[in-house]
Order: structure tokens, then C-alpha cells, then sequence
């Protein structure tokens, strides 16, 4: 994917097994869980072998208080460099950098304006 433009899409919700149900029967969607190398499970949502986006489970504790939505993310060449620029620009950065294996280095930034994005460094 090119530097710059939108790479993945993340529905943010309580009840993975009622998205999973509605986009199955309104889209036609097909899903792949996934486990996560901190604990838990992730929803690939698929059009036939295609990957178009995830479903992540924000039920627990931690997320109390966000309401569901979808997340995006934006893939850029170099996440670290392209964070020190965000910061410098007047971003703040929510969650730093992490890796998750075969997919990518992640971080989540909050933009001057408030709104808030994750970046990618995709694996491939």
C-alpha cells in the first residue's frame, strides 16, 4: 500500500458476534478470528479471500466510556520518523508505536485538531 493513504478500517464494538451477524447478512461479509499476542481475539472481515477490515472487541474495563465506531488508519513509509513529524507539527500521540507480527508497526496520534487516527507501517 502507498504511503499516505488509507490502509485498514477497525470496527470498534461490545458485540463482535452481532456485527459479525448483521455484516454477514446485509454485506455478505466472511470473518476469520485471529488470536492476539496480548490475549483475545480478532475479527478479520473478508469479501470471499479478501481482507477488508477488522472487528476488535472494546468490552473490557480499558474502554469504558468510548463509544462504538469505526477506527481508521493510515499507511505511512516510516512510522517513527513520521510520528517524531506529527509531534513536532502538534500531534500528541495516544497510544506509541507497536509491532503486531506479520501485519505491521501501529501507534495511534491525536491530530491538532482533536481527531484521532492510527498510522501504519505495514509489514508487507
Amino acid at each position: 500500500m502507498a504511503h499516505g493513504h488509507f490502509y485498514w478500517n477497525e470496527l470498534m464494538t461490545r458485540d463482535v458476534e452481532g456485527a459479525k451477524a448483521f455484516y454477514a447478512d446485509v454485506i455478505g461479509w466472511a470473518f476469520d478470528n485471529m488470536d492476539m499476542a496480548q490475549g483475545g481475539t480478532y475479527t478479520v472481515a473478508k469479501d470471499g479471500e479478501t481482507p477488508l477490515g477488522g472487528i476488535f472487541d472494546i468490552s473490557g474495563a480499558e474502554f469504558d466510556g468510548m463509544p462504538e465506531h469505526w477506527f481508521a488508519y493510515i499507511s505511512v513509509d516510516d512510522i517513527d520518523g513520521r510520528l517524531e513529524k506529527a509531534v513536532a507539527a502538534g500531534a500528541e500521540i495516544v497510544r506509541p508505536v507497536f509491532d503486531v507480527p506479520e501485519v505491521g508497526r501501529i501507534a495511534t496520534l491525536k491530530q491538532p485538531d482533536g481527531a484521532v487516527i492510527g498510522w501504519m507501517t505495514p509489514a508487507n
